[in-house]
């Protein structure tokens, strides 16, 4: 039987919205969401793919049937009445192995975590400094799970470095040494003991081979057309294969798309139909068919690959502001 390939993309001012032809054509689908809402986060339920979760500046939203009807969840830094309270959800976590754990990035920056799939949270015990220059307010832009421990997860701030927790989120320690900026967009955990974590920051691309202790610039600028990094992703049937999207700032006018087949330790510039309108900001990926992937600019344009990376096509819809990708396969 073939596969059922569900895109879900989420906007800046347009909520969420949904592809069933691989990224050709798109429906909105917000009901029950305010329907402006900036959607920063997507994440679908490990166990159940009709469970998505939106994290948006009016709070979080979960879908229990794909899309179909959204509901609010109660959060601590929620004003109550699903409007923009002050707080901004930029980033989720749905542990791949530790059922009913989620945890939440926000702007201003603070980690949240839910032990019950989000019926109740409490604020993680983590130093951030919720307040920076020259971007006022600093956001957690992503959270990761560790591939091989469970118990280790990761989040990186914007701007205030890669931090590390132990235990489930439940406390975290700032790991910065080495590190070209604190001004942390994506991470990458790459398995191995010790783990290799790659950050990608606005001027570098920084490794860590002794997960995370300190940090090796790897001056991208030498050999991508921007030191500019953002977005990255993993070939899911490879770890090897690291996916980074580049650009000449945010939201940035050109992009380019780096592919590195051994781990970081050499990249090629891939062959995209045409020049990115912007940063290359965020990435789909499934296990189910690691074949199919998607990239994105923050300005809106789509690209697909079906063959690994090897090829790519733009896809037919355009967006605005285009912040998270998020894939399900059945």
């Amino acid at each position: 039987m073939a596969s059922e390939n569900i895109l879900y993309a989420g906007t800046v001012g347009q909520g969420v919205w949904r592809s069933l032809d691989d990224g050709e054509t798109f429906h909105r689908h917000c009901s029950g969401m305010f329907m402006e809402a900036q959607v920063r986060a997507l994440a679908v339920d490990p166990q159940s793919p009709d469970y998505l979760y939106a994290g948006t500046d009016a709070g979080i939203y979960r879908t229990q049937d794909g899309g179909e009807r959204w509901e609010r969840l109660q959060t601590p830094f929620d004003s109550g009445n699903g409007w923009p309270s002050g707080t901004a959800v930029w980033s989720l976590l749905l542990h791949p192995r530790k059922q009913n754990l989620i945890l939440a990035g926000t702007c201003p920056s603070g980690i949240y975590r839910s032990t019950d799939m989000g019926m109740t949270w409490t604020m993680a015990e983590a130093a951030l400094t919720p307040e920076c220059p020259p971007i006022k307010f600093s956001r957690v832009t992503c959270l990761m799970a560790d591939p091989l421990d469970d118990a280790t997860l990761w989040a990186g701030v914007e701007i205030d470095g890669v931090w590390r927790s132990r235990d489930y989120g439940v406390s975290w320690e700032r790991m910065t040494t080495g590190l070209s900026s604190l001004d942390i967009h994506s991470l990458l955990i790459l398995p191995g003991n010790p783990c290799t974590v790659i950050a990608a920051t606005n001027n570098d691309l920084n490794i860590s081979r002794d997960e995370g202790k300190t940090w090796a610039p790897q001056h991208v600028k030498e050999f991508f057309p921007h030191s500019y990094c953002r977005g990255s992703a993993m070939k899911e049937d490879d770890p090897t294969f690291l996916l980074v999207g580049n650009g000449n700032g945010p939201p940035g006018t050109t992009g380019s798309l780096q592919l590195s087949r051994d781990g970081g330790r050499s990249w090629r510039k891939a062959s995209l139909p045409v020049a990115p309108n912007s940063t290359i900001w965020t990435f789909a990926t499934h296990a189910g068919n690691p074949s199919l992937i998607f990239c994105a600019s923050i300005n809106g344009d789509l690209f697909r690959s079906r063959d690994g990376a090897e090829s790519w096509e733009k896809c037919g819809h355009e967006f605005g502001e285009l912040r998270s990708l998020a894939l399900v396969v059945k």
